[in-house]
């Protein structure tokens, strides 16, 4: 009977000893300190049926920068829309009726908050006029 007994006692301490050992908190992993990730929106404009397509990457904080040759004006353009790509105010221009489409689109995070934005405008023409800088690259 002791062997049984102390058998049953070996086999209940090591379970509660290994229950122990995961029973607290797991420990966060370990992260270097650093700046948190700044917001970008990556840019890219296409043309019919994705004929060609060029992109860039616009960064607008903690300054302006990215591969945008009007980072200064596009990013004082979104912050006016408050990163809502459909309240851009664009600039007026006088545009030919020609139909040849081409898709402008956003994706990434401004002041925090993400953004997915896709739209198709008759003709490129059209589409500046009514994104301003933003997709002028």
């Amino acid at each position: 009977m002791r062997k049984i007994g102390a058998a049953v006692a070996a086999v209940l301490l090591s379970t509660c000893l290994a229950g122990a050992a995961h029973a607290g908190p797991a420990a966060p992993p370990h992260r270097q300190a650093g700046p948190a990730p700044s917001d970008g929106l990556a840019l890219t404009v296409s043309g019919s049926g994705d004929t060609w397509i060029r992109g860039v990457l616009l960064r607008c904080s903690p300054e302006p920068d990215g591969l945008h040759p009007r980072a200064a004006e596009a990013c004082a353009e979104v912050e006016r829309a408050r990163g809502d790509l459909d309240r851009l105010s664009g600039e007026p221009a006088v545009c030919s009726d020609e139909f040849d489409p081409v898709t402008a689109s956003a994706k990434g995070m401004f002041q925090g908050e993400s953004v997915v934005w896709r739209r198709t405008y008759a003709n490129a023409c059209r589409m500046s006029a009514a994104t301003g800088n933003v997709f002028r690259f």
